[in-house]
């Protein structure tokens, strides 16, 4: 088996805002067009008025991956400050109202409107994707398979969403409750092989349902336009630093499952209906819940299940050159999740005797911050 060179490449989506009210803005065509004109092809609107899309070239290795993550997240916040606005990258707005939002006039996103309905109004939320280099098409299936088991760790550790139109809504990252209203979302299905996950999609195409596989949402899947695994489950992170340590962990993770293959081994495929569960513990509680162990059959407490990972990982970490990215997971157990420090942040503007609005608008304050203290 010839090793792969496991390359990355990450996807953000960022919530603009107006620097004075803190609510969201739209994007002007201007800022789209100076965002262009110095990361081509790196930068594009996304479906509603008020986001903006930014993509890494690919990249060997997780230090090649943070230089250009930090100049397209330089780049978006330089150029939108010229029209008085700001980004932040958390999966829900504090306070916006979805109904106050438009999408962005283009044919893909009309089709979205027009073939989900109201379901696709609602979507003003904002993920994190990772790829990761797999050429094998087999092999992708294969680790998509085995990799579904660690998805509700990533989303636990990500979490950045807890407030919905004002609400703490008690989970850790509701984003996945208005993106699970679209179809074909949720854990990816076990196949047997890259043909009979191409003849799964190739039947919906033949009907026309959907003109690509890119119309399949899974937390999971073989990219549509790439020869990679595309890990969606994770919310955005305010803090660049720790995008990249999820980053570094979807890739180690894939390196360590394919690794066991080599050994003529393999991760243990569990039902989607366990996996689920613990998708769920993951979204309702972050990392403070715990999630089941199957072969020990009771709940296990994160920080146990950080440091089995970590050692199950040491390995591909030397191998790919992020040790560092990886050690740095941990920091999760002492700063909390982004819906923790939000949290902490709202209690701390309610505390000083702000009023709930103005309490919000901190915590938006305090997402601007974490966005721009490692640019």
């Amino acid at each position: 088996m010839t090793e792969p060179d496991f390359t990355i490449g990450i996807e953000e989506e960022y919530l603009l805002v107006d620097r004075e009210s803190l609510a969201l803005a739209v994007a002007p065509t201007e800022l789209m067009a100076a965002c262009r004109a110095e990361m081509d092809g790196q930068v594009s609107p996304e479906f509603l008025q008020c986001q903006i899309e930014v993509g890494t070239r690919v990249c060997a290795d997780v230090s090649a991956a943070r230089d250009d993550l930090r100049r397209l997240r330089s780049c978006v916040s330089r150029n939108s400050a010229r029209f008085g606005l700001v980004p932040i990258a958390a999966s829900c707005h504090p306070f916006a109202d979805w109904k106050d939002q438009h999408h962005t006039p283009k044919e893909r996103y009309d089709d979205l409107r027009r073939d989900l309905g109201g379901v696709a109004r609602r979507m003003l939320i904002c993920g994190m994707h990772v790829h990761v280099g797999i050429p094998q098409t087999d092999m992708r299936i294969d680790l998509v398979n085995q990799l579904s088991y660690f998805l509700p760790h990533l989303l636990a550790m990500s979490a950045s969403s807890p407030f919905w139109q004002g609400d703490d809504t008690g989970l850790a990252s509701y984003r996945l409750t208005i993106f699970d209203n679209l179809p074909r979302t949720g854990l990816p299905p076990s196949f047997a092989s890259w043909g009979e996950y191409q003849r799964c999609v190739s039947l919906l195409t033949d009907m026309g349902i959907i003109e690509d596989s890119s119309k399949i949402w899974w937390d999971l899947r073989p990219s549509a336009r790439f020869p990679t695994i595309e890990a969606r489950i994770c919310d955005v992170q305010p803090r660049l630093e720790f995008a990249l340590s999820l980053a570094a962990a979807v890739q180690c993770l894939t390196r360590m499952l394919w690794r066991l293959k080599r050994q003529n081994q393999r991760w243990r495929i569990y039902d989607n209906f366990l996996i689920a569960e613990n998708r769920w513990r993951a979204q309702r509680y972050g990392v403070s819940g715990g999630l089941i162990d199957f072969g020990r059959g009771e709940v296990v407490e994160f920080a146990e299940l950080l440091a089995e990972l970590h050692e199950a990982l040491a390995e591909d970490a030397a191998a790919l050159g992020c040790e560092r990215e990886l050690e740095h997971l941990k920091s999760v157990l002492t700063d909390g999740t982004s819906a923790d420090r939000q949290r902490a942040a709202l209690d701390a503007a309610l505390n000083a005797g702000e009023s709930d609005a103005s309490a919000l608008r901190a915590v938006v304050g305090h997402l601007i911050e974490e966005f721009h203290a490692d640019l």
